[in-house]
């Protein structure tokens, strides 16, 4: 926020210095969210909350609950808002007195008259329906045995569509549970249940009284769920899934990733876990891939339920994401930032400390090289958009507090929190978190608080850092710049660029220069020194006199956050000498520069998938395989959106792409891991009428590749790319697969499938139950469909509807939801890879200029991949 609104915010929070010149806070906006403004007004005069929540929970669509709120008031020179969704209210009593409830569905407002200075106490009784959407109390319906399960998620502001309270994370509470389900339900919260007992053929279950927690950390989740528990450990831990995908869980995994990560934070921290046991629980609909309630994390279904065992980069993925929920226990759960626009701390820290742990802790050792291939590179698209942002940026009010969580939010936040810790020394830093978490346990704290206790360790300002950092966007670009006479360097200096005139920002970065000489035996290391450079140009001395190099790379081991831009000579020998390279990140690195050129319209797209065709076949790190079919997928998907102009080359290098994959598959027999990494690879880039030919053998065992397990994710995996392509008699295929798996996963493949299929009448049937923001469908099939309609290569048919689509952007965008549109933006504003179809976004984004802030950086965002794809296909030699 802007220093003068800061300013106008804390004197509306806190009152002039005399209460008679005060001016009167203007009343709270009639919408369903939170202004930064009115947070700050009500917690400048409320304190010390305290909770006590009682739930009825019968399985049906509507549940009850009743809130009673103890508080202490500042003052009663204004009305206070209390914050509760879409509820019907039973009764409202404030201290001890019925009143009338004044209410507009998103807040109840209480009378001045109604609340005393002092301790209050107010009690909301209320009926409200479950939500389908995953936010709130979600309920769901397994359709495998029709048994009803229900959780919470209020992240980042949805408590109140389940409970009546102050839904800001500055007023910290606690919490006292009582919840009555049916006789065969289990119900979990933050606490571990102090009693349960039988009520009327159903179960009470009694929870004691929390510790201080913002709201959006608080949880409580029910149904009749299977429970694993493990008690080896200092913390108790439980695993909860669904009875009907019990079987797809491997609970000695998560109880082992979980263990190592306990033991590790408590360590590194030097605080121990604060929420007495550990239990992680397994739920459907999910909207994101895990959320860190404390002492009761969830973790999205369809991320970690397998058919078949685990593959060691499914593995790798559960072992992070325990790592990352695990973190955010400390930080984010025991201390907290004060507003939405801190987010990004919590989501940075736990993304570094999760790699750390996953590292440190477990089998994983190279998580940075999966940190780097993934998270990273995510975080430098994002960087290079139009719409890319300072890592802390301002939020307004609810509806923006995941406007900007996005790939800079957590990885490079988490890239500058490894660049600092670079910087100041891997002790000191440990030193200056652990002293932040004991200085702020059970408080909020902003940025300068946590940035105080690291300058403070390191004895040193880091006001000058986080300003580079945090508070400016974009990513600088490095190159070295050397020259050779007699063999030897005679000057090497590194340089550093800034992405515009619009950002100029040079920052200050540890790295490792390391330079590279080919030999007989591969590409060898000849020498490596870190360097601290700064501005435009640093000298680097220490390399003067080396034996020049073949190759040079200016950010080894990859220690900092910026985009490496190879010199000539260094570009020349990478695209010629991958196999050559050893060292399994390196050669990560110089496969990333490849594919930067592409992406930057400098190397033909052609020319990288010819390196792609040479060098795949024989990778041997496991991480980096499934870098290297990530970047072929890619390159699929820009070929496949360059429609009728790319035919000739596409077809070609397709069935090229093909007959390699399936090869590898083969050869790959006696490793799981790489074989499955393969064929995953072939079904994506089968389009052929002998691919699909082979995919449809395979699946009804005409074919048996040796090794190769077809599971049953394996299968949908098939049915969905046949019917994609419409290869003939797909729809039967689709149709026995339905009937053979019932589950809820195999009802999501099957509508993927559905929607997926080239027919104009379908797409037309779906785009408007898409549309129908009155559906009984529950959001994860409707996002579902969004993502699944319009597959890269139906351009013609995408286009039927694209005019229409983007003319009715706005009006979709008023009607429904932050919720809704993340997903609608991202997955049905269209796009064409032509020069009419850039036009029209153009066009699109000057004339649509009242869209909320998430959309309206979708617009930009596929306006300006739309430009790139265009750029792409220019650049096309064949």
């Amino acid at each position: 926020m802007k220093k003068h609104l800061i300013a106008a915010a804390l004197v509306l929070a806190f009152g002039a210095a005399h209460p008679a010149f005060a001016a009167t806070p203007a009343p709270r906006a009639e919408n369903a969210f939170l202004s930064q403004q009115d947070a700050m007004a009500r917690s400048a005069r409320v304190a010390n909350v305290d909770y006590t929540l009682k739930f009825t929970l019968t399985g049906k669509e509507t549940f009850s609950g009743t809130t009673t709120l103890d508080f202490d008031l500042k003052d009663t020179d204004q009305p206070l808002t209390i914050d509760l969704d879409k509820a019907k209210i039973a009764s409202l009593t404030v201290n001890g007195k019925t009143v009338a409830p004044q209410y507009n569905q998103w807040f109840i407002t209480v009378a001045a008259q109604d609340l005393k200075v002092g301790r209050n106490s107010v009690t909301i009784a209320y009926e409200r329906l479950h939500s389908t959407n995953g936010e709130g109390l979600h309920r769901m319906v397994d359709p495998v045995d029709g048994r009803v399960y229900t959780y919470s998620h209020f992240e980042p502001a949805a408590a109140h569509q389940m409970f009546a309270l102050f839904d800001q994370p500055d007023l910290k509470g606690t919490y006292q549970v009582t919840v009555t389900t049916p006789a065969d339900w289990v119900a979990v919260s933050t606490m571990r249940e102090s009693g349960v007992k039988d009520v009327a053929g159903a179960k009470e279950w009694t929870f004691p009284r929390t510790k201080k927690l913002s709201p959006y950390n608080f949880s409580m989740h029910a149904g009749p769920y299977k429970v694993w528990e493990d008690n080896s450990g200092p913390y108790p831990m439980r695993l909860f899934a669904r009875q009907s995908v019990a079987a797809q869980v491997s609970p000695k995994d998560w109880f082992t990733y979980t263990a190592q990560g306990l033991k590790f934070f408590d360590e590194y921290f030097g605080v121990p876990y604060q929420f007495a046991k550990y239990d992680q629980l397994l739920v459907p609909d999910f909207l994101y891939g895990a959320m860190e309630n404390a002492g009761a994390i969830t973790f999205a279904e369809g991320s970690f339920l397998h058919k078949e065992t685990m593959t060691a980069a499914q593995r790798q993925s559960l072992a992070s994401v325990i790592m990352h929920e695990m973190a955010h226990q400390w930080f984010g759960d025991l201390v907290t930032m004060k507003w939405w626009n801190g987010l990004w701390l919590n989501e940075s820290f736990a993304s570094f400390m999760g790699t750390l742990g996953t590292a440190e802790a477990t089998e994983f050792k190279n998580a940075w090289q999966s940190f780097y291939s993934t998270g990273k590179q995510a975080a430098y698209v994002m960087d290079e958009r139009v719409t890319t942002h300072p890592i802390e940026t301002p939020v307004p009010s609810t509806a923006n507090a995941f406007d900007n969580i996005d790939a800079i939010t957590y990885s490079k936040g988490a890239s500058t929190l490894m660049q600092l810790r670079h910087l100041l020394g891997a002790e000191v830093f440990r030193k200056g978190v652990h002293n932040y978490l004991v200085k702020y346990s059970y408080q909020n704290a902003e940025l300068k608080d946590f940035i105080g206790s690291l300058g403070e360790a390191a004895n040193r300002d880091l006001t000058g850092w986080t300003k580079e950092w945090l508070y400016e966007p974009g990513v600088n670009t490095i190159q070295a710049s050397l020259s050779c006479a007699g063999g030897k360097v005679n000057s090497f200096k590194l340089l550093q660029t800034a992405p515009s005139k619009d950002m100029p920002t040079l920052r200050e970065q540890r790295v490792q220069v390391a330079l590279f000489r080919q030999g007989k035996d591969g590409m060898a290391l000849s020498q490596n020194v870190a360097v601290t450079y700064k501005g435009a140009e640093t000298a680097v001395p220490e390399l003067v006199g080396a034996a020049c190099p073949d190759l040079v790379y200016p950010n080894y081991q990859d220690w900092g956050f910026a985009k490496v831009a190879l010199d000539r000579k260094s570009f020349a020998t990478a695209q010629a000498s991958l196999g050559k390279v050893d060292d399994p990140l390196l050669r990560a690195m110089l496969w990333q520069s490849l594919w930067d050129s592409v992406r930057d319209g400098k190397l033909p797209l052609n020319a990288f998938l010819k390196t792609v065709l040479a060098n795949a076949p024989a990778e041997k790190d496991y991480t980096l395989l499934g870098d290297i079919v990530g970047k072929i997928g890619q390159s699929k998907y820009y070929l496949d959106k360059m429609g009728p102009s790319a035919a000739r080359y596409r077809n070609k290098v397709g069935v090229q792409l093909e007959d390699m994959a399936f090869k590898a598959t083969e050869a790959a027999s006696g490793d799981s891991n790489f074989q499955r990494r393969w064929f995953a690879t072939y079904v994506n880039l089968a389009s052929s009428p002998a691919a699909l030919k082979r995919l449809a053998d395979i699946l009804d065992g005409k074919l048996v590749v040796p090794g190769l397990n077809v599971s049953q994710d394996a299968r949908w995996d098939i049915v969905g790319r046949l019917n994609r392509y419409n290869y003939r008699g797909s729809t039967a295929l689709l149709d026995a697969e339905q009937a053979r798996d019932k589950s809820d996963s195999g009802q999501a493949a099957a509508l993927a499938a559905t929607v997926s299929r080239p027919d104009a009448k379908v797409k037309a049937e779906w785009l408007a139950t898409i549309g129908d923001l009155q559906t009984k469908l529950p959001f994860s099939r409707i996002r579902t469909a969004m993502f699944g309609l319009y597959p890269a290569e139906q351009g013609a048919l995408a286009e039927q509807s694209a005019g229409a689509r983007l003319d009715s952007l706005a009006q979709v965008d008023q009607a429904a939801g932050p919720v809704y549109m993340r997903a609608y933006a991202a997955a049905l504003i269209p796009s064409a890879c032509t020069p009419a179809s850039v036009a029209r976004l153009q066009a699109a984004v000057a004339a649509q200029t009242a869209l909320s802030a998430g959309t309206s950086r979708a617009l930009l965002v596929t306006h300006q991949e739309d430009q790139r794809c265009v750029a792409i296909k220019k650049a096309l030699t064949e």
